[in-house]
């Protein structure tokens, strides 16, 4: 190749990357113009007209076109003097690639042609004998430009493949960022439908057996105490449980087995009476009714914590003497969730939104399906949702 340097051009790196070029082709024209016999032998004009070629090359990939005109301007002289003529190629030669290389194919031809046709016009009106010299140098002419042609679309072929390499990474990264915020959303939504209901069940819990132990300490009931200890310890091992099967979960997916070799199965419609018992622990009145409902694992997993969240959500602000109704069947394709219940958390004033209707949206849509819930004009809330059999996503469930 004759370029010699990838800088950028215009720079202050580029010009000095081109002076030390345009140095070294100088020093070696000067030593063809000393030592090789072809034509006159050099004096003070020719050097001056030989190494004045070779100073526009300082600026070349700058100004390609003028660069190469200032060249000829030298050179042109130089061979009609008839010096050493070969020591006036090299420098010819470059001028002549860089208009190539920098330039559309459009271009170098243009430029060949105008050259090759002003130094045939001249030398067939002032030496017509050497009409086969010139023939031979508009060959070196040709190839040069060709060459220049070529290494031009090469860079552009590079430059393409290296920019889809770039938009591919980017992709990927893009990709990999994306992933890791689903899967931080994921753990997010699984420690809080875990803790907030376990913490909420333990809470209750914790307020029954207090009661009983102050309501009447004279005659305490040591059976219900005692059941109710019993179920804040229940309540404490299936969390407790459940979050370690979590954080095994997280653990595998970062190296080893998939995470589907490693963990138990997702919580399902199976799973429904153990919510629906714990929930009755707090003292609400739970009615559970699934009309044989089957559903695919991600949907049933989806309809499992969207039920644990309504429950939680019920048995946290729906008050003493709290009944809830859980609704599970199939129609149309779906599977439609329904969780009622006649508190009082639509009226709660000390009650603040937090992410549990967040997380139970983001479940329906993790697999294509809707949710909706607030308040009922008879009072109480109700949570609906319709969760199609052939889920569209599975992300966000563990």
């Amino acid at each position: 190749m004759l370029s010699f340097t990838r800088s950028v051009p215009g720079t202050s790196r580029a010009l000095r990357d081109d002076a030390l070029f345009a140095a070294g082709l100088a020093v070696l024209s000067a030593l063809l113009a000393a030592f090789v016999a072809d034509g006159r032998r050099p004096d003070l004009l020719a050097w001056a007209l030989l190494l004045g070629a070779h100073v526009p090359l300082v600026w070349r990939r700058v100004r390609p076109m003028p660069v190469l005109l200032a060249v000829l301007g030298c050179v042109a002289p130089y061979h009609a003097v008839d010096y050493t003529h070969i020591a006036a190629v090299p420098v010819g030669m470059v001028a002549l690639y860089t208009v190539a290389v920098s330039g559309r194919p459009r271009r170098a031809l243009i430029t060949g042609l105008l050259l090759v046709g002003v130094m045939l016009t001249v030398n067939v009106s002032v030496s017509p004998h050497q009409v086969a010299e010139v023939m031979r140098i508009t060959g070196w002419v040709v190839a040069v430009l060709l060459l220049g042609v070529y290494v031009r679309i090469h860079r552009q072929y590079v430059a393409s493949v290296l920019e889809r390499a770039e938009r591919a990474e980017r992709t990927r990264e893009e990709e990999a960022r994306r992933r890791v915020a689903e899967e931080r959303l994921r753990v997010a939504r699984d420690l809080h439908d875990l803790l907030a209901h376990s913490i909420t069940l333990v809470g209750v819990q914790t307020s029954v057996a207090a009661h009983v132990l102050a309501a009447d300490p004279e005659r305490l009931d040591r059976a219900a105490v005692a059941k109710a200890l019993d179920d804040i310890a229940d309540t404490c091992r299936s969390a407790r449980g459940e979050l370690r099967a979590t954080l095994a979960v997280l653990r595998a997916s970062g190296a080893g087995p998939e995470p589907d070799e490693t963990r138990d199965p997702l919580p399902g419609l199976d799973g429904l009476p153990d919510l629906a018992e714990a929930a009755r622990t707090s003292g609400a009145e739970v009615d559970l009714a699934v009309r044989e409902a089957e559903a695919p694992p991600a949907v049933g997993a989806a309809a499992y914590r969207i039920v644990q969240e309504a429950l939680t959500n019920a048995v946290r602000h729906g008050g003493p003497g709290l009944t809830i109704r859980v609704g599970i069947r199939v129609a149309d394709a779906a599977l439609r969730v329904t969780v009622t219940d006649d508190g009082r958390a639509a009226d709660d004033p000390s009650h603040t939104p937090g992410f549990g209707l967040v997380g139970m949206r983001e479940r329906a849509r993790s697999v294509g399906g809707t949710l909706e819930a607030g308040p009922r004009a008879c009072g109480g809330f109700e949570v609906s949702a319709v969760l199609p059999l052939v889920p569209v996503g599975l992300g966000g469930l563990r």
